[in-house]
């Protein structure tokens, strides 16, 4: 009887190319993967390992997130206007309405901005945890910045790719570093 495969290791934050498993939930041969060994690209949301080489459907998958985005902040508007005319039928008065309305484009405003730096950087996870109701209540904002992103890159890409270019530069160093058999080597006298 053969012993239970390995569970696949758990996904770190602070780390996110590795170079002996890869993303979690890829093997060693998934398409990708630097043959030979070395770091493996983590995989983004919508375009997989695509963005490396953009190959895949790429260009597809980028017009398909900028598409679909758009067309659920355009919804979301819709149903944020149907949610203002209920305020105004409830004749609930000036101050609620006006304080509605500056809630959701304050929130609206801090999650374009929380979401379009989390492009370029990774967030501290208990900053976002903090902030989760406020970027809930504010998701137009979020729907938006994924939809100006993706007009331009996958979003998160250039993030990616800077992490995975250093990830084989590293990789590179210490393979190169290592080569030779140091048994061999001459003793200095």
């Amino acid at each position: 009887m053969t012993p239970p495969p390995d569970p696949p290791p758990a996904r770190s934050h602070n780390r996110p190319v590795s170079d002996e498993t890869g993303t979690p939930g890829t093997s060693a041969g998934t398409p990708g993967a630097v043959q030979g060994g070395g770091p493996r690209p983590e995989a983004l949301r919508f375009f997989g390992t695509s963005w490396v080489n953009h190959d895949d459907g790429y260009p597809a998958r980028r017009a398909a997130v900028a598409v679909g985005s758009l067309v659920l902040a355009v919804a979301s508007c819709f149903v944020l206007r149907i949610a203002y005319e209920g305020i105004q039928i409830a004749e609930t008065g000036a101050f609620v309405t006006v304080l509605v309305v500056a809630m959701f484009a304050i929130c609206s405003a801090v999650a374009f901005r929380n979401t379009w730096e989390g492009f370029g950087k990774r967030h501290d996870p208990a900053r976002q945890a903090s902030l989760r109701g406020l970027l809930a209540i504010g998701f137009v904002g979020s729907l938006l910045a994924y939809f100006v992103r993706s007009l331009t890159e996958a979003p998160g890409e250039k993030l990616h790719r800077e992490e995975y270019e250093r990830a084989r530069a590293e990789h590179e160093r210490r393979t190169t570093r290592r080569t030779g058999n140091p048994a061999k080597k001459k003793k200095r006298q």
